[in-house]
């Protein structure tokens, strides 16, 4: 299909969709409609969502028929993405590879030997011994079967989620709970995921933000990517996201990689070796935040008509300073700030403070038309 024989949000209605994912830190679930709200009816056919995570925005994208490039440097983001967003199968397809999947006797293996227990001694873990063993069976029964690049994503995707529903955390594994969470108990079941076929000729692609823009122009480009935060005692060793979810990246890979920590996080997790620069918290020698300049190199040089911008109330910045942001390389359009408590979406005005000065749990959205 030709690029300019397929709809944009000019012209027709976008629907909320249901879309499916991990507890994540940075979901925008409850956003999704917002979001939508401000694409619908602009003239755009081709969507990048450079910082894919959970791939929910991304889904959102897709089940609207955009032409959909999720990108994300995690490995798992990037199974999720191919297994939503590149699959041409109806859901029922995958059901007897899953039923195979379930079928396996569990046993002990490298994610059982760190990762699980029969019981929370005094030690904690992320799951329940009788879980390990059917993940250790499961990830490597999916290696031995050398399935398709789609399948095994869907493959891994649904482990994944299983995974995510028998855990015993607060929602990642920089920490575990000291005691078993009530839904650590059950049984790990893998469920054909969400799936749904894709119309346009979607991509998926990993790697750092800047080298991804260099690469095509979008018709508009949907960034979210994870500020620092703005508490000012927060220490330079603290935790990121490449830590947060460490252990899909091992389910992914299935690499067995040298671990460290109570938390038996990944060595290539460590934050001298996984940091973001758009998780920096410090100034450079001009006193401007790090990771705010980012994010000035990134709206400057990305090749786009139009550029979304999420940004969560924990950031680090004056609306001040992300109008500025956003003015030098376009021109804002619309500005809306969103109460998660009363997930009202309204007009934001411009003041010079901090944008979570008044304390509450807000989201911005900025849209700007590039030059």
């Amino acid at each position: 299909m030709k690029n300019e024989d397929l709809p944009s949000g000019g012209e027709k209605k976008l629907h909320v969709p249901q879309t499916e994912g991990i507890k994540y830190a940075g979901s925008k679930l409850k956003i999704i409609p917002q979001i939508l709200d401000i694409v619908e009816g602009l003239p755009v056919k081709t969507i990048l969502d450079g910082f894919s995570g959970s791939t929910r925005v991304s889904q959102a994208f897709a089940k609207n028929d955009f032409v959909t490039t999720s990108n994300d440097v995690s490995v798992w983001s990037e199974t999720f993405a191919k297994a939503y967003l590149l699959n041409k199968e109806e859901p029922k397809y995958y059901q007897s590879l899953i039923d195979h999947l379930n079928g396996l006797n569990g046993y002990e293996g490298w994610f059982s030997e760190h990762y699980g227990a029969a019981e929370n001694n005094g030690k904690k873990y992320p799951f329940q011994l009788k879980n390990t063993k059917k993940l250790d069976a499961i990830r490597d029964e999916i290696d031995r079967l050398n399935l398709p690049e789609v399948e095994k994503a869907i493959a891994l995707a649904s482990l994944i989620l299983a995974l995510d529903s028998v855990d015993s955390t607060l929602g990642h594994y920089a920490a575990y709970l000291s005691e078993w969470s009530s839904r650590s108990h059950k049984d790990l079941v893998l469920k054909v995921p969400k799936l749904f076929i894709n119309e346009q000729e979607n991509r998926v692609m990993r790697g750092d933000i800047f080298e991804t823009i260099k690469k095509e122009k979008f018709d508009l480009a949907y960034f979210d990517p994870p500020y620092g935060s703005n508490n000012e005692k927060m220490p330079p060793s603290r935790v990121r996201y490449n830590s947060y979810y460490h252990i899909w990246t091992s389910v992914i890979l299935n690499d067995k990689p040298l671990l460290f920590g109570k938390a038996a996080r990944r060595e290539d997790s460590r934050d001298e070796v996984a940091a973001s620069v758009f998780e920096e918290f410090r100034k450079d020698e001009n006193g401007h935040f790090i990771a705010m300049q980012a994010v000035r190199k990134l709206v400057n040089e990305t090749k786009a008509n139009y550029v979304l911008l999420s940004y969560s109330s924990g950031g680090r910045t004056t609306k001040e300073e992300l109008y500025d942001i956003l003015n030098t390389g376009g021109k804002l359009i619309k500005a809306k700030e969103i109460d998660y408590k009363k997930n009202v979406m309204a007009n934001m005005r411009w003041t010079h403070e901090w944008v979570n000065s008044d304390g509450r749990h807000v989201e911005y959205l900025f849209l700007m038309q590039k030059q």
